[in-house]
Formats: structure tokens, C-alpha cells, sequence
């Protein structure tokens, strides 16, 4: 798809006008992952997927939620606890290094595929086989992960829940302790 189809594709109305996003992303050709102006804060952004069905027409658009990434993870460390491991302490790295969205620049350099992935690429293939268990790819969960983090500390730089949650299912923590955690009921 072009990239005005693919905006097309993830627009959506809300209150009687449509919502465009700021950028779309296409992921393995399943999943669109769209970005748009969110409104807490002037540099806040909204995250939302679309993922292709077995018939290969389009979901609805919807908004992920961390319990969503939370239960593909835990397929994923019951399938190779290991590499699904090494993949968390991975992603826990990436949170030490995400900055928050400040400026202008900063929105246009971080809402890019290619920079949000570049330092991904080799993981992407090293923790590949993680996507044949559950419903994600890695590559899909490695993009999300980065637009929550980004979302998160944009919207408050102290911000450590997305933090904690990796904390938790990589420690193993029970499942009520992580589903806690992901639906936002609790603290850690």
C-alpha cells in the first residue's frame, strides 16, 4: 500500500470527524500500526493496530493494551522461557535508552520505522522464532514496545509501569501479580 492508502486505511472518525494518523506502519504484512496526536499533551501520541484476518480483510482499529503484549509474552515464555528471557532483559535495555518526545524534531525523528527498528534489526532476527509462538511477531512487539515506552515517558518522564511489567514477566512473577500490573489495577 502507498502511504496515503495506508493513512487512509487507519483513519477513523471520532465525534463525526476523521482522525488521520501521523504515521503508519506496515508490519510483515499483518498488522498496521498507526500513530496519531494524542491529548494529554502537545507531544503525546495515541497508538492503534489493525491486523489482517484469515479471510485477509482488516480488523477493526483498535487501541493495544498492555495486557494484550503482557499475555503474548507469557505464551511466549511458556513456549522457550530462555529466549523469551533474553528478549525481556532486551527490551528492558531499550527502556533505559527511550527518551521522550519534546520537540517537533524529536516527534518527527522517533515517529520513523526505520529509526524506530534500526538498532532492532538483529534482535528482530535473533528473537524471530519467539513469533511462531502466540499471536505477535517479534517485530510487531519490538515496534509496539517502543511506541508505549515512547507514549509513556512523553506523557510523564518518571513514568516506569511499561518498566515494571517487563520487570515482572521477566522475574516470572505470578500471573495475577503481571495481569495487576498490565490492566493498571496495581503497582510494583
Amino acid at each position: 500500500m502507498t502511504p496515503e492508502e495506508l493513512k487512509k486505511t487507519m483513519t477513523f472518525n471520532e465525534d463525526g470527524a476523521p482522525v488521520v494518523p501521523l504515521e503508519v506502519f506496515e508490519v510483515n504484512g499483518s498488522f498496521l500500526v498507526g500513530v496519531y496526536q494524542g491529548s494529554f499533551s502537545k507531544f503525546d501520541i495515541l497508538i492503534k493496530y489493525r491486523q489482517k484476518k484469515l479471510d485477509g480483510t482488516w480488523s477493526r482499529i483498535r487501541t493495544p493494551k498492555h495486557i494484550h503484549w503482557a499475555v503474548d509474552i507469557l505464551i511466549k515464555f511458556h513456549e522457550d522461557k530462555k529466549k523469551t528471557q533474553e528478549f525481556l532483559d532486551f527490551l528492558i535495555g531499550v527502556w533505559q535508552s527511550i527518551e521522550p518526545i519534546k520537540d517537533k524534531k524529536a516527534q518527527q525523528d522517533r515517529l520513523n520505522l526505520e529509526d524506530l527498528l534500526q538498532d532492532s534489526k538483529e534482535k528482530i532476527t535473533e528473537y524471530d522464532s519467539l513469533g511462531t509462538k502466540g499471536e505477535y511477531s517479534v517485530k510487531f512487539l519490538i515496534l509496539l514496545a517502543k511506541l508505549l515506552m515512547i507514549q509513556e515517558k512523553t506523557n510523564l518522564e518518571t513514568a516506569y509501569m511499561f518498566k515494571s511489567l517487563l520487570e515482572a514477566l521477566r522475574r516470572g512473577d505470578d500471573i495475577f501479580s503481571i495481569v495487576s500490573i498490565a490492566s493498571h489495577t496495581g503497582r510494583k
